[in-house]
């Protein structure tokens, strides 16, 4: 294991380079084409914090100005997670309640190496993008040394590409630290925080450096305090595994419609038979990788489920699916490339194929469903080694971190998010609700959790304590 840096001595270090360079001019702001109401602008931003006067990258930020000017307090930053996605969009898109978005500028930004943030590429073509975080599903050892051959030209690809020399800086410290200076170019003081699965990380490690420049913090479906590692991955296994009997009660629920089984154990049953057949023959682009990835995705809102169950219908039916036209693109700040040289750059994974072969076969063991893809093989095996020590999350700092968080989550379990909950100690209040699902504020139809996240947003009202919110019934499951 390696040593970490003490908290203490990591935050005024890494605030002491930040603060050694000159302050930015102001972003200038201009209307987001295509985006009513969105503003769009750059920061620039030091490449390397080490040597804050060298290179320079632009970052692409929006902004969604405050509805009511006179209810003003402040920005609110956000991130939709991933690592991969996006931000400079989110603005306008997240379901905050009317009252959020009258009390703050909400600012989105594209974080380094991903969208318009000086985009990483790989010189992906399309099928390579898709396997680039979804490796094949593997039946047996065998299956594991294919995708390490594939993870190993997919690193080689990435490490060795145009925008390779970018790779050692796109990591979640840089990315918090290019928080900081978005905060100090809109001129605040101090800013509040909304991050989501992958964001919940961000947010812990720029909480964590910057202790007096966050206000109001808020993390909505929390990674474990190491952040987005091999083992985070592996728990999508167990996570899949908890949440899947949601479905499948939904699922049972509708036979009549979908004609999937009329239990819960029918509905999971249908499961590994529409896997194990698509695996042996692919029907409408669904093989077994794509199914099980596609079930996944969609676990994650109860909002999903019909059109889930419908899939599936279609599926076992030999029906063809409702088709979509997609648009080739090229790779250079996309998902995939963006997903890689986060992870990649952030955790040292394990670079023994058996290690995977062996993490494999457990988690086929424990969770039938979903492990066995979860603990295949990344391109992260062949990858650098990271050029920086990772964050230490801790409590130092103010009591202003509210954690929201699921009770069944497919994607960021609950033992993960209580384990960043144990680390903030002091600093934190965790809300958890009775409802599966990734994402629980707005997402979720559970008014104890949504409307304690609001009062703390909007009001300041932060939880005494720790707080469990009952059951209440969602509209996808009511029905």
């Amino acid at each position: 294991m390696r040593k970490t840096m003490p908290i203490a001595l990591a935050v005024a270090v890494l605030a002491g380079v930040v603060s050694a360079a000159p302050a930015s001019a102001g972003p200038r702001w201009s209307a987001c084409p295509g985006q009513p109401g969105l503003q769009c602008s750059t920061v620039t931003v030091p490449l390397d914090y080490r040597h804050p006067d060298g290179r320079t990258i632009d970052l692409a930020v929006s902004r969604l100005p405050a509805a009511k000017p006179e209810k003003r307090r402040g920005v609110l930053l956000v991130n939709p997670g991933g690592p991969g996605l996006a931000g400079s969009r989110v603005p306008a898109l997240l379901p905050f309640p009317q009252a959020v978005r009258d009390s703050y500028d909400i600012v989105g930004f594209d974080p380094r190496g991903i969208g318009s943030s000086a985009g990483l590429t790989c010189g992906l073509n399309d099928a390579d993008k898709t396997l680039a975080a979804n490796p094949p599903y593997p039946h047996n050892p065998a299956d594991v040394v294919k995708s390490a051959e594939l993870a190993k030209r997919i690193a080689k690809q990435c490490t060795s590409s145009e925008t390779a020399d970018l790779l050692p800086f796109i990591t979640t410290a840089n990315t918090a630290r290019d928080m900081d200076r978005i905060r100090e170019a809109l001129g605040e003081a101090k800013i509040s925080y909304y991050g989501e699965s992958y964001g919940t990380y961000l947010g812990a490690v720029y909480t964590t450096l910057f202790p007096d420049r966050s206000d109001r913090i808020v993390l909505d479906s929390s990674l474990p305090p190491e952040g987005y590692d091999v083992a985070a991955l592996r728990a999508q296994g167990m996570g899949f595994q908890q949440r899947f009997p949601d479905f499948a009660k939904f699922a049972a629920k509708h036979d009549q419609d979908y004609h999937l089984g009329t239990t819960p154990a029918a509905v999971t049953k249908k499961y590994y038979e529409l896997a194990d057949r698509l695996d042996r023959k692919p029907e409408s682009g669904f093989d077994g990788t794509a199914f099980r990835g596609f079930t996944s995705g969609e676990l994650r809102n109860d909002a999903s489920f019909p059109e889930l169950a419908t899939y599936w219908h279609l599926l076992d039916t030999h029906q063809p699916l409702p088709g979509a036209a997609v648009k080739a693109t090229g790779d250079r700040g996309s998902f995939p490339v963006g997903y890689l040289g986060v992870i990649c750059g952030d955790s040292q994974w394990p670079t023994s194929v058996r290690t995977y072969q062996r993490n494999v076969e457990i988690d086929r063991a424990r969770y039938p469903m979903y492990g066995a893809y979860a603990a295949n093989i990344r391109a992260c095996a062949y990858w650098p080694a990271p050029v920086e020590q990772k964050v230490r999350i801790t409590g130092q700092g103010p009591a202003d971190v509210l954690m929201v968080q699921n009770l069944r989550d497919p994607a960021t379990p609950l033992p993960g998010a209580l384990r960043t909950r144990w680390a903030f100690g002091a600093r934190a209040r965790m809300v958890t609700a009775d409802q599966g699902g990734h994402v629980a504020y707005g997402a979720g139809a559970n008014n104890c959790l949504n409307d304690t996240t609001t009062a703390y947003l909007v009001g300041g009202n932060f939880p005494a304590r720790d707080r469990f919110c009952p059951a209440e019934p969602s509209p996808a499951t009511r029905r």
